[in-house]
């Protein structure tokens, strides 16, 4: 059984405690907003959430709010085996207890792994209302993945989605100062980071060990990924599951089917089900592991019925097991940063079958069009892409077309329409 004293004495450890050295992450999240709403962070485990978390409690008192103010618990400590919901309500009333004087000011409650308390819904919608308490929720499990908590405050909750390292975040990771000149060996150091960046992806704890980085994917996969998957969705055929996850990762910017791939599993001899691989494929999203890209279409309809192409949150997760094309690593980390710029983005198949890589969209319009590719030496190979490119633009009638190469920068005009090229860790580096 918990008791306020234990309560208390968890809230005192919290507030005597220092707080963990901190890299700051990029991404903006208001530590207050004027509204009866939470703010939760989602996101792949071990992209750093919690850490965000403390962010914006050191912010917080780097801005003059006392830290007795601001209570952050992490719900998988051992002390708190077993609380409830309504333990929660008594955590609060223990912290008001403990600082008197907070009950007339504004204060901030950070719940980490909120997943492990047993009815917590309801007593956090209850403090939501609360106006001065402003709460922020994390936390993921194959209990309740990281989505689910926003979806079950929908409506009382504003989410954000914490990625990898950004490649900005990786060079701050690294104590690389970004210039706007840079001498030659500081040239040679910033793509060397970024060749490590699009090799190895962008976890922190990769960014910071790299040595175990082989260690932390592996165990990314299997302990997160594969457990998640599992445990959350009650998964009983683990190896399609791992063969799913494998061709997934081999089909690295391609179409996937999931009907071709259930003629290959049934041609093994491995019992399988059509709506049992839909589901498996929804679970992998479910946990930001791989993502689904639609064709564009005008059509909404067709548009879900196409053949997706699919994408992996980590390059770190691709090399790993053996990827190595540069033009699929450079694709993939489009796509992810177009992903973690929150974009509308599809692919396009023009009508004599030639593909662009991504179609963003803005305002329910084509605002631009962008090819991938990693050297654009060979001439056949420029008249291949830039024919793609072209093509989609007159179908879309799109002109802002831009190419992403390793490191052709400028503009040509052909057929009377701009093209741009810019290097990827250029782009990577705009705001």
């Amino acid at each position: 059984m918990i008791t306020k004293s234990n309560l208390g004495e968890i809230i005192k450890d919290f507030h005597e405690k220092d707080l963990p050295h901190l890299i700051k992450r990029s991404l903006n999240i208001p530590d207050y907003i004027p509204l009866r709403r939470s703010i939760s962070l989602i996101g792949p485990r071990r992209s750093g959430k919690t850490f965000r978390l403390f962010q914006v409690i050191t912010e917080l008192i780097n801005n003059g709010i006392e830290k007795t103010r601001l209570l952050y618990i992490n719900f998988e400590r051992a002390e708190l085996e077993g609380i409830t919901g309504k333990d929660i309500l008594v955590l609060i009333d223990t912290f008001f207890e403990i600082y008197p004087d907070n009950e007339k000011k504004k204060c901030w409650v950070f719940f980490d792994e909120i997943q492990v308390v047993d009815g917590w819904e309801n007593s956090v919608r209850t403090l939501i209302d609360n106006e001065r308490l402003q709460l922020f929720l994390s936390g993921s499990s194959s209990k309740l993945l990281s989505r689910e908590i926003a979806t079950s405050m929908r409506g009382r909750t504003l989410t954000y989605t914490i990625f990898p390292l950004s490649f900005l975040e990786y060079l701050h990771f690294k104590s690389f100062k970004i210039e706007k000149y840079l001498s030659k060996s500081g040239k040679r150091n910033l793509l060397s980071h970024f060749r490590n960046y699009l090799e190895k992806g962008g976890y922190p704890e990769v960014a910071l060990y790299e040595k175990e980085r082989e260690k932390i994917h592996r165990d990314i996969v299997e302990t997160t990924i594969v457990r998640d998957v599992i445990e959350r969705y009650k998964i009983r055929n683990i190896k399609l599951l791992r063969i799913l996850i494998n061709t997934l990762i081999n089909s690295i910017a391609r179409e996937f089917s999931v009907h071709k791939f259930y003629n290959f599993v049934k041609s093994q001899g491995i019992k399988a089900s059509k709506d049992a691989l839909y589901n498996y494929v929804d679970a992998l999203n479910d946990v930001f592991f791989a993502f689904p890209l639609r064709k564009f279409s005008y059509s909404y309809r067709e548009k879900e019925q196409s053949l997706p192409k699919m994408y992996i949150i980590d390059n770190g997760l691709l090399t790993i097991n053996g990827i190595k094309d540069m033009d699929k690593l450079m694709e993939n980390l489009v796509f992810i940063e177009l992903l973690r710029k929150n974009k509308e983005v599809y692919y396009h198949k023009s009508s004599n079958a030639k593909e662009t890589d991504f179609v963003v969209i803005e305002n329910k319009k084509v605002k631009e069009l962008i090819q991938v590719c990693c050297s654009l030496e060979e001439l056949s190979t420029k008249e291949r892409e830039l024919k793609s490119l072209l093509k989609a633009s007159k179908e879309l009638k799109c002109n802002n077309l831009l190419v992403i190469t390793e490191d052709k920068e400028g503009e040509e005009k052909i057929k009377n329409k701009k093209i741009k090229f810019i290097p990827l860790w250029k782009w990577l580096l705009q705001v």
